[in-house]
């Protein structure tokens, strides 16, 4: 935002800007993008590029109140000198705007519009972040930041639909600052981050990452007094707009640096170690939980249980319930709280070296025999020990120095998305006070001792609270009946919940009735569960790949008796063709891999009424054709 960046495209193509006010530029020379309703229709395909656009949507964002009768035909009016001013799409000559049953769609690279660059910096310099490459993902989200001329569309907000949108891309903007403002924070340089947080801060005053952000980089930077006013002054205008107080997280944040004093100018990599791992998808304010919440922060912060071992199958909020209780146990944890991904991007297990280089750099430990670099390949992953010879060595000194850091320090560890025992075993505290957090979609039954906790589904009124976040409360009042629909067809999983409200934000013409419609039909289902680049089905898939062979042939039998509500032990032997030991056997095994879900009080095996999550259900039911 302080400096515009220097706009570069290829030779004869377009470059579109939506990070400030609406521009096109050909070969560095603006183009002119006609009158306002022309600029308002393009800068809405622009918000949503190669997606088709509905009509009832531009026709909102032209003519928000009495769209005239001609609506239809100016909007092809519009349209065609689009197509007559911003040429063909790419060096295949193709239409860049078409026409199809879905609405309008705009062709564009992502070397062609700013938001798209924008987006996929980001995505790398989270991604470098989590590998623990904090230099390099500074510049990287930097370098996104740079793109970001000022409040995006700021030509065209008086249109409600663009003003909308144009609000959706500044709040990206603003996470993408903090996840920068913080990094240089832990990387020691909160001062080149002050003077922006500061005028952030008066433009979004309630906005309390940004503030504790804000915060941290005075009192890193020496300046006690003024990071302790952001504060009093947060407190203050929270109880005087709003009645309510900072988070516990903010509060905490305050008790520490009260505590700290000048100490704290020097930052610990493991103190905020927490943000630069946090999860990419799925954006919606966390929701929900309260049980399964109180629960974890009652035995986490009551030191007697070492390790937590939070269950549930992909979508359940996990890690999100996960990263809600370490901010909120910051003052009980002084060493500080590391997240670290057990697996990789694509679902794959890391190695046992590639984790405890992670957790070295994070907290600041390093073995003392051969150089851990080699071990922390993803090309010596030939065994968990992360290879042979010096590799060996070096794991194992990695390892020896994470049990003396661990001996030594109060910290707490989440180590996130688990796919075994086996992956986590050498990496738990055999003494000393650190506590460990694990996420996990199967029980991890081989682990003890270890407190658990499995995540349902959730309940009508926290997956309606959730739906209402991201539709309007005002949207969900207008058809309660059929809101309560839309989340029990996603049979209560959280991301099945976010997925719709983000779709339905972007469908704002779409009956809640219909898209309730649409997801009752179990042929369909899945194929409406996708927003953007987010799709239940693909996390689904990933839960379904952990499953044995044998356990993925026993759920799609399973699957068709859970459509009723639910199967008896009895059921489940008839249908798999096997006496009861064996039935017991199958069933039990997919309860462990979290495929299968059974009462939560006692009761015989035979008495037991078991059941598969319906949007996993589905999905085998997909498998059990191909």
């Amino acid at each position: 935002m302080t400096r515009p960046p220097v706009r570069t495209a290829p030779t004869g193509a377009v470059y579109f800007s939506l990070l400030g006010p609406l521009t096109a530029r050909l070969d560095g020379h603006e183009l002119p993008l006609g009158p306002r309703k022309q600029r308002l229709v393009l800068a809405t395909l622009l918000s949503r590029p190669n997606t088709p656009v509905p009509v009832e949507v531009l026709t909102d964002a032209v003519w928000p109140d009495d769209p005239p009768r001609t609506a239809r035909k100016n909007l092809q009016v519009y349209v065609s000198a689009a197509r007559t001013l911003l040429g063909p799409a790419g060096h295949e000559g193709r239409d860049r705007v078409v026409h199809g049953c879905g609405g309008y769609l705009l062709r564009i690279a992502e070397g062609e519009l700013d938001t798209l660059r924008f987006g996929s910096l980001a995505r790398a310099g989270r991604a470098a972040a989590g590998r623990g490459d904090l230099a390099g993902a500074a510049r990287l989200l930097r370098e996104a930041l740079d793109l970001w001329e000022g409040p995006p569309l700021n030509d065209l907000r008086d249109s409600a639909g663009v003003a909308e949108e144009a609000g959706r891309l500044e709040a990206r903007c603003l996470t993408v600052y903090e996840d920068w403002a913080e990094t240089e924070i832990e990387l020691g340089r909160p001062a080149v981050a002050v003077d922006g947080l500061r005028d952030l801060v008066e433009r979004h005053p309630l906005r309390e990452r940004l503030r504790a952000a804000w915060m941290n980089s005075l009192h890193q930077s020496g300046r006690q007094a003024e990071a302790l006013a952001v504060y009093d002054d947060y407190r203050q205008l929270m109880a005087r707009e709003l009645g309510l107080e900072p988070s516990p997280a903010m509060a905490a944040l305050y008790r520490s640096m009260l505590g700290r004093g000048r100490e704290a100018r020097r930052p610990a990599p493991a103190r905020e170690a927490v943000s630069p791992a946090a999860p990419p998808a799925c954006t919606a304010a966390f929701t929900g939980r309260p049980g399964e919440l109180r629960e974890l922060l009652e035995v986490l912060g009551c030191g007697e249980e070492r390790v937590v071992v939070v269950s549930g199958p992909a979508g359940a909020g996990k890690s999100a319930l996960a990263l809600r209780a370490a901010h909120l146990l910051a003052d009980r944890f002084p060493d500080g709280r590391v997240r670290v991904r057990v697996r990789r991007e694509d679902g794959t297990a890391r190695n046992r070296a590639e984790i405890l280089a992670e957790l070295g750099r994070l907290c600041g430990v390093a073995g003392n025999a051969a150089s851990p670099g080699n071990a922390t390949s993803p090309g010596n992953a030939a065994s968990p020990e992360g290879g042979a010879g010096g590799d060996r060595a070096a794991t194992a000194a990695l390892a020896d120095a994470w049990q003396e850091w661990q001996a030594r320090h109060r910290a707490l560890v989440v180590l996130d998305d688990v796919p075994d025992e086996a992956s986590v075993r050498g990496l738990l505290s055999r003494s000393g006070t650190c506590s460990v957090l694990i996420t996990a979609r199967g029980q991890l039954a081989g682990l003890a001792p270890v407190h658990r906790i499995a995540l349902p589904a959730l309940a009508d009124g926290e997956a309606l609270e959730l739906l209402g976040k991201l539709i309007g409360a005002g949207r969900l009042r207008a058809d309660p009946g059929a809101a309560l629909r839309i989340v029990r067809a996603c049979g209560g999983l959280p991301l099945a919940v976010e997925v719709s409200g983000m779709r339905l934000a972007v469908l704002r013409h779409l009956p809640l009735a219909e898209y309730a419609d649409r997801l009752d039909d179990s042929s369909a289902a899945l194929d409406e569960l996708v927003a953007g680049d987010v799709s239940v089905r693909h996390r689904i898939a990933s839960g379904w790949q952990d499953l044995a062979d044998g356990d993925r042939w026993v759920l799609g039998r399973l699957a068709g008796l859970a459509e009723g509500g639910g199967f008896t032990l009895d059921r489940a032997a008839e249908a798999l063709g096997c006496g009861e030991r064996a039935a017991i056997r199958a069933v039990e095994s997919l309860i462990d891999a979290g495929a299968v879900t059974s009462p939560a009080g006692e009761v015989t095996a035979h008495a037991a009424l078991y059941e598969v999550p319906r949007l996993l259900g589905l999905y085998a039911h997909e498998r059990e054709g191909v």
